[in-house]
């Protein structure tokens, strides 16, 4: 069983590779900003938004609205109001793996057990409440950029290669983008399909976890290539959440970002602290 990270931060941590960052990459990211643009990274959600077959969409509906007032609600002042409430999966659209969310011979990330992981309390351990805010440099490596597409599995040699097109070197601490081209082929698909995606393979994600990666993110369902190696199961997920205490970032949209020429920005995400839960959606943003 692997455990190359497990203890590093002591037998408590719930953390994980976000310890790499700490005031210093912040300071550091923070003077990689020269414009002061904005660049979301986020799909938009709606009821429309595709998830895999197992998991259920999302539902949203309104709970006050100008049909209200229109069937004769009190208006007092003039005053009027509308809101409204979202049913959605943690895992939908630009989402973050909590380290709880994937495991293997029922250990979490630094030796935590995966029973303790129920729908009755949430996970006990590792739950997306105990990761952080992220605030830090992001790199992105663009794989469209280097080989175009389509793509398939990609390995340590093409991450190596793209970061010295890009002209950077992956340090502890960092945030890294890889742009595979699936996102962008899905747009306005009636039909996604979820089984067959390029994205990295363990070497390349063993790769960015020895040089201090804090996170890894992707324009892709998995991080990772599916179908997967033969006689296994999402190893990257193994890999990189269980051993090495790394979130996966899904779903990014990197076309936009990839325009603007950036390998180095200041990168921010916050997911929502849902109490147990095993991801978020959140809406992630390069500072140029």
């Amino acid at each position: 069983m692997s455990k190359e990270a497990w203890g590093r931060w002591g037998a408590e941590d719930e953390r994980g590779a976000l310890n790499h960052i700490g005031p210093a990459q912040v300071r550091r990211a923070s003077a990689l900003v020269r414009s002061g643009q904005t660049v979301s990274l986020a799909q938009p959600l709606s009821p429309r938004t595709p998830v895999p077959k197992h998991r259920a969409g999302m539902q949203h509906f309104m709970g006050r609205d100008g049909g209200d007032y229109a069937a004769g609600a009190r208006r007092p002042g003039g005053f009027q109001f509308a809101e409204d409430t979202v049913v959605l999966p943690l895992h939908i659209g630009t989402h973050i793996d909590a380290l709880c969310h994937a495991w293997c011979e029922d250990c979490l990330y630094n030796g935590f057990r995966g029973q303790g992981t129920r729908s009755t309390s949430g996970a006990l351990r590792c739950g997306i409440d105990k990761m952080p805010p992220i605030v830090t440099r992001g790199v992105l490596l663009d794989l469209v950029q280097l080989i175009g597409a389509p793509l398939g599995s990609i390995g340590r040699s093409d991450l190596v290669r793209a970061a010295e097109a890009a002209q950077v070197a992956i340090e502890p601490g960092d945030a890294v983008l890889i742009r595979t081209g699936w996102q962008e082929a899905q747009v306005g698909s009636a039909d996604v399909c979820f089984d067959q995606e390029p994205g990295i393979d363990v070497e390349a994600a063993s790769w960015l976890a020895d040089a201090g990666a804090a996170l890894v993110g992707a324009d892709n369902f998995a991080i990772e290539a599916i179908p997967f190696p033969a006689g296994t199961v999402f190893p990257v997920h193994q890999r990189l959440i269980r051993d090495f205490g790394m979130p996966l970032l899904e779903g990014l949209v990197l076309q936009a970002l990839a325009q603007h020429r950036r390998s180095q920005f200041l990168f921010v995400a916050a997911p929502l602290p849902v109490v147990g839960g095993t991801g978020s959606p959140l809406a992630p943003v390069a500072i140029l």
